[in-house]
């Protein structure tokens, strides 16, 4: 029987792209799951993003700084994957009072929740690679100087911290996630300010410039959306997690040339072109990351399995069924 069968489940940010592959996974092993999102636009929310499990999840448009709606929403729930946020690098920078609200004050009302509604939920957070910074050294572990360049990066450093502060203070149970590129189905295909690799299997599937910023060697590594979604889920039945953050990648450095060949390839089109970085990019651009995930691999067990040429061609045969979804 399934570790999962009929535990409840809320996700934030439910109908984006780590929520909707999460909350597939989830029903699929048995679990009572609660999605809520706010469809801001141009965040990644897509309901057809959940058309597989439409009927069998329950679905809340709201906003998680909604205190009154958290406050229902957290009730009788036994597990939280706290996924909603903003996640535009560039927004972040024209507009950072949006992302300090969504992603410092939105985290603190669902802690708050949890505080005052449910104290013994369990809680994954999802933060990202970018709170590091520019590295001093590689691959980055969990230890590695925190430098951010861009308030994305600030503000998901701020909700970390704020998870661990409810841990120690308020006992409420968390783990914490940093979290590289990661690419596949269900992703936001419709702009060029976030997610790397999909924009890139964008170009290629259009025939069109795949664009490589700067000299093309920048190291990266790129995770695939299901080998996320079973750290997600390792994690949470891991009592030696919580309290803990962990880097979450495949260890694997690729340069964004060499990345962009590979897409090219794989999708038999498209045409890979030096550009010069924007001046909003250059201000966020951290350079080199690769993940050092001996941590979660030792205490958790997990480790991805699907490898980069596997991930892009599943990534592309979806997208070439569901283009007409992703496109616009």
């Amino acid at each position: 029987m399934s570790v999962l069968k009929e535990k409840k489940v809320l996700i934030t940010g439910g109908l984006g792209f780590l929520g909707s592959n999460l909350a597939l996974r989830l029903v699929e092993m048995g679990a009572q799951v609660t999605l809520v999102d706010n469809l801001l636009p141009h965040q990644g929310g897509n309901l057809f993003n959940i058309e597989p499990i439409q009927t069998k999840v329950d679905v809340n448009i709201s906003d998680i700084r909604n205190q009154l709606s958290m406050n229902h929403l957290v009730k009788d729930q036994e597990f939280i994957f706290h996924l909603a946020g903003q996640v535009n690098h560039i927004d972040s920078m024209r507009n950072p009072f949006n992302d300090l609200s969504i992603n410092v004050e939105g985290t603190l009302s669902v802690l708050e929740a949890c505080r005052h509604f449910n104290p013994t939920v369990k809680i994954l957070f999802s933060g990202t690679r970018g709170q590091y910074g520019s590295t001093v050294r590689l691959p980055v572990s969990e230890e590695h100087p925190m430098h951010p360049k861009g308030v994305y990066a600030l503000t998901n450093l701020c909700a970390e911290n704020l998870m661990r502060v409810y841990h120690e203070a308020h006992h409420i149970s968390s783990i914490c996630f940093r979290i590289t590129n990661t690419y596949g189905p269900r992703h936001q295909m419709a702009h060029d300010e976030y997610g790397v690799v999909n924009w890139f299997i964008r170009k290629a599937m259009d025939d069109e410039v795949i664009p490589v910023f700067g000299d093309g060697r920048i190291l990266r590594d790129y995770l695939f959306i299901d080998d996320c979604v079973e750290a997600f889920i390792q994690a949470m039945f891991c009592e030696k997690a919580y309290g803990q953050v962990f880097n979450i990648g495949t260890g694997v450095p690729m340069n964004f040339m060499d990345l962009a060949e590979k897409i090219k390839r794989i999708a038999n089109s498209g045409k890979v072109k030096f550009t010069e970085f924007t001046k909003e990019r250059k201000e966020v651009e951290p350079g080199d990351y690769y993940a050092d995930i001996s941590k979660m691999k030792a205490i958790v067990g997990w480790k991805p399995k699907i490898s980069l040429e596997e991930g892009l061609a599943t990534t592309i045969a979806y997208y070439k069924q569901y283009k007409k979804q992703y496109w616009s």
